[in-house]
């Protein structure tokens, strides 16, 4: 099931690039990323109340709130720079920039969170990390 919510989560994302490329064009990237994060905070806290999850809050560990605060704001500042490098460069040089993200994931998670270092997660970051010099240069 993990792989649908995945491929969805793709799609959702691509759909996102090209729909802020057409949406900041004349308008500043930071109030468009503004705009953006309300739309997303309001959804999401309507699928909370919806789900009848809010009663979980007061269960959120002290180290969970950290590290979710601390998500949060790297969510904001790559939101914040991915939309000025989209509202002026090229969408599809743009893109794979930021998916490259993928690749720095992964090299975290075999630092940080000790996931297995395989010879297809170094195949695939390698072929990654070549796709992305492709499509930039």
């Amino acid at each position: 099931m993990w792989v649908i919510f995945a491929l969805l989560s793709a799609f959702f994302a691509a759909a996102t690039s090209i729909l802020a490329k057409i949406g900041i064009e004349g308008i500043n990237s930071n109030l468009a990323t503004a705009i953006r994060t309300v739309v997303v905070l309001v959804m999401a806290w309507g699928i909370v109340f919806i789900s009848g999850t809010q009663s979980q809050i007061s269960d959120i560990t002290a180290k969970s709130w950290v590290f979710l605060v601390l998500s949060g704001l790297a969510t904001g500042l790559s939101w914040m720079f991915y939309y000025r490098a989209l509202q002026i460069g090229e969408a599809s040089k743009v893109v794979p920039i930021d998916k490259f993200s993928v690749v720095i994931s992964m090299v975290l998670a075999f630092v940080i969170l000790k996931e297995a270092v395989t010879i297809k997660t170094i195949i695939g970051g390698i072929l990654i990390t070549a796709g992305t010099f492709v499509l930039i240069l």
